[in-house]
């Protein structure tokens, strides 16, 4: 599509003035870690187990440390104390951190190890280590190889050398949402026979408030199904399984948020999850998840996310449902901005950032359309590289079937004319139960009508430089600029305090797991991090 008349100076200047938001928490971020960082890293060495009450050992074993103040060292320099002194496998280490004689438990706060003793912790984690990167790569590989082999259907290029979405109309994504894991497996496979690109199995309501991660495989949830390593295997194998019969692979989303953000990240990496919702501000504004903390946890799992060569998507659209879309579009554009420049500094690539946003302007607005339009291919536009993730209408929609599904039919015409990466396909049903099979049907049978018809819409268009498109779309960027410049110079703590983004206040020490945020010792030990970090 030819591109909007916006000035690039303008876009240029967002782009810095985010990268100074970024970077002033970056500070904070490198002089700190959590107690979901430590467990990942854990989790990471091989460590997997839960106590009669359902604790996982990954938990047992922070919380002792943490409980102690030793936990600024990192888990990792105990875990290799452990082993130094005997231990035959991280496993049996981790065992005795959690239940056993452990090292350094009787160590006060001015401990500072001996150089050699350190020396021997590293020596003894270097297999791990390297493991560890090991099963991460693995899992890329597995991935990277069926896509090549398979292709993304007759529409879309081949994928080769990397390429995570190769050229093609919006990628069809829905949702399955059932509580019991092996229902969404056949709810997955259903959606695939009837078009889908992408699964995305909800998470079950509030599990992002949990500080653990449920073991095992679960039948029972409210509003989606847990998020656990034995859940993303089964649905995994159900959609390996069915794109071989279909010929076309096809790509698994969860949710990286909450808690436990950079444990479920590892999960997803080795389980060959293909996407992943991880957001930088989501869990502050909508679970009310302590800023710090979350700012720490997205840095470490996007680590992982990078490594593992996934797609984030983020939650701009979310902003939409508390705040109105007409007047807060360029919170949206902003924050996206933002989740860019955090994105950049845990070593993703652009093609790695789902950023999000959302057809949720209320419709009975005069030229709705059009500042649906304007907004879409400002995001397309300032973001080339990115595989957009394109969100149906919620907010505005009612029992009225009809009416909502012309209403989704609008919401294809824009995504394929504006060349959306991922398109989350809109429900007739969105406000009335969770979808049924013949619901999911419809959207995609509608969305591949609207795709296939108005494939190279976008080729004919030319904007009225004067017009109505054009001039929203310069004012949106303006004032997500003046909004950016505004954050700056206050602080992104400060801003996200006063309500800047989606209307919601958080304070900087307040909301749910600040107890878990810690600093880092001067000699603080994560070898798998300073392997993540390190260029590939």
């Amino acid at each position: 599509m030819q591109p909007l008349p916006i000035d690039p100076d303008i876009v240029a200047e967002c782009r810095a003035l985010a990268g100074a938001i970024a970077d002033s928490v970056q500070r904070f971020i490198v002089d700190h870690t959590t107690v979901s960082i430590e467990r990942t890293v854990l989790r990471a060495y091989g460590i997997e187990g839960v106590n009669p009450d359902g604790v996982p050992l990954v938990n047992t074993c922070v919380d002792r440390y943490h409980e102690r103040g030793l936990l600024g060292w990192g888990i990792a320099f105990f875990l290799g104390w452990a082993l130094v002194r005997g231990a035959r496998t991280p496993q049996e280490a981790a065992e005795e951190l959690a239940y056993g004689e452990a090292p350094g438990l009787d160590l006060g706060g001015d401990f500072r190890p001996g150089a050699e003793l350190v020396a021997q912790v590293r020596r003894a984690l270097a297999q791990p280590t390297a493991e560890a990167l090991a099963r991460i790569d693995s899992a890329r590989a597995a991935r990277q190889a069926a896509r090549e082999r398979l292709g993304m259907g007759p529409d879309r290029d081949r994928p080769r050398d990397g390429v995570l979405l190769p050229p093609g109309p919006p990628l069809k994504y829905v949702i399955v949402a059932t509580g019991n894991i092996y229902d969404d497996a056949d709810q997955a496979r259903a959606a695939a026979e009837a078009g889908a690109d992408i699964v995305a199995v909800i998470r079950s309501t509030a599990q992002s408030l949990l500080d653990y991660v449920p073991y095992g495989a679960t039948t029972e949830g409210y509003g989606g199904t847990w998020a656990t390593q034995e859940n993303f295997r089964i649905v995994r194998a159900a959609l390996d399984e069915t794109q071989e019969r279909l010929g076309r692979y096809l790509m698994q989303v969860n949710y990286s948020s909450g808690l436990c953000m950079p444990e479920i990240a590892y999960l997803g990496a080795v389980e060959r999850l293909d996407m992943l919702l991880n957001d930088a501000m989501y869990g502050i504004l909508f679970r009310d998840i302590n800023p710090r903390r979350t700012l720490c946890d997205q840095y470490f799992s996007r680590r992982i996310i990078a490594r593992a060569g996934m797609i984030i998507n983020t939650g701009e659209d979310n902003y939409l449902t508390t705040a109105d879309a007409v007047e807060a579009a360029h919170t949206v554009l902003a924050s996206q901005f933002i989740n860019e420049a955090f994105a950049l500094r845990a070593g993703l690539r652009e093609e790695q950032m789902g950023l999000g946003h959302a057809f949720e302007i209320d419709k009975a607005l005069p030229d709705s359309l059009l500042l649906e339009i304007a907004q879409a291919q400002l995001v397309r536009q300032v973001f080339p590289r990115h595989p957009i993730k394109w969100m149906p209408a919620t907010k505005h929609k009612s029992g009225d079937i009809f009416w909502s599904h012309r209403v989704d039919g609008l919401f294809d015409l824009v995504g394929v004319m504006t060349g959306q990466s991922i398109e989350l396909l809109g429900m007739m049903t969105e406000s009335i139960h969770t979808p049924f099979l013949q619901d999911r049907y419809c959207a995609l049978k509608g969305a591949a009508y609207t795709f296939t018809a108005a494939h190279h819409l976008g080729d004919e268009i030319q904007w009225n430089p004067e017009g109505r498109i054009v001039r929203r779309a310069r004012q949106v960027l303006t004032q997500a600029r003046d909004l950016l410049a505004e954050v700056a110079a206050e602080g992104l703590f400060s801003a996200i305090a006063r309500g800047v983004f989606a209307d919601v206040k958080r304070a900087e020490t307040g909301g749910r797991g600040l107890a878990g945020v810690v600093r880092r010792a001067p000699g603080y030990l994560n070898p798998l991090l300073e392997a993540l970090e390190a260029p590939c």
